[in-house]
């Protein structure tokens, strides 16, 4: 039996996850990505296959990762209300809800997405 590599394992939760979160013009798919330096995150109309806005860190100069992800969730808020959304699907891409990826869903939470 061999040993599964973490990154392997984050790719087969998402595979599976995808199967059953679905985005819509009213209620987009956010989809996040996180590397090591940076986070990303866009919302996506599946019916269309289209990115509707996305947001990243690259521009932030905040002292760490966590504020970081805060300022893209802020960010993506932001975007996602000026063009009238307010209810998202969370897709986490298979990481688990700690550290950068909650910082973010919870900034977006504050600035009043629904998910």
């Amino acid at each position: 039996m061999t040993k599964r590599s973490k990154k392997l394992l984050r790719i087969t939760r998402h595979k599976r996850i995808r199967k059953k979160l679905f985005g819509t013009a009213e209620m987009p798919r956010l989809s996040v990505f996180r590397s090591n330096k940076h986070i990303y995150a866009q919302l996506i109309n599946d019916n269309d296959g289209h990115t509707i806005t996305s947001a990243n860190d690259s521009k932030l100069t905040a002292k760490n990762n966590i504020q970081k992800a805060e300022g893209v969730g802020v960010s993506i808020a932001k975007n996602a209300k000026e063009i009238g959304v307010t209810k998202i699907v969370f897709d986490k891409s298979g990481y688990k809800y700690t550290g950068r990826i909650q910082a973010l869903a919870e900034a977006m939470r504050k600035e009043g997405l629904d998910f």
